[in-house]
């Protein structure tokens, strides 16, 4: 194939396609958006997190129109949790975000990533599809972030105004991970 795609099974493996490098483009972001937040740069962080955002929403737009991937359907969620994981590590090591919801979020991925692995080499793999409390969960995961970026760039405290909004990701993070785990745990 010309695009240096093979068949696995069936779906095109599609390393050289249009989504793809979109999504690799947004996955070397994260670094940069770890570093503008650590030096405390969150103006630029904000308008580079809302750019990774607006590159996933296009990305996902061509996918859809037939240029889907394995290797895409890979990388894109991985590249997501990636710059999500990292947002909220960074703003609770600047003191934007409170640690415990920070370690909340990573632990509720390293559960799911976990999980997925142990069963996949226990014999059982597993196919993973979004949930719709995960949905809901990963909307207010980036409204947080993206919200509490753009209070803390501007000199807004964030805390006190995102309490519903906190307590919110901390819910659905918490259902979210529960589902996943009761969804693996239904017997096969």
């Amino acid at each position: 194939m010309a695009d240096g795609s093979r068949l696995v099974g069936g779906a095109p493996l599609g390393v050289l396609t249009l989504p793809n490098a979109i999504t690799f483009a947004r996955l070397c972001t994260v670094p940069l958006v770890v570093w503008l937040v650590m030096r405390r740069d969150l103006g630029a962080a904000f308008w580079l997190f809302l750019a990774a955002g607006a590159s996933d929403a296009i990305d996902g737009w061509l996918a859809r129109r037939g240029r889907a991937s394995t290797v895409g359907a890979v990388l894109d969620p991985m590249t997501d949790k990636a710059l999500l994981v990292s947002i909220y590590v960074s703003l609770a090591a600047i003191g934007v975000l409170p640690a415990w919801i920070a370690i909340l979020v990573v632990f509720r991925d390293l559960l799911i990533v976990g999980g997925v692995l142990l069963l996949t080499v226990a014999g059982q793999p597993v196919a993973i599809r979004p949930l719709f409390v995960s949905r809901v969960n990963t909307a207010l995961q980036i409204a947080l972030a993206a919200v509490s970026l753009l209070f803390a760039a501007i000199g807004v405290p964030v805390r006190p105004i995102l309490v519903p909004l906190l307590w919110l990701v901390a819910a659905s993070t918490l259902g979210s991970g529960a589902a996943y785990v009761r969804l693996a745990a239904r017997p096969r």
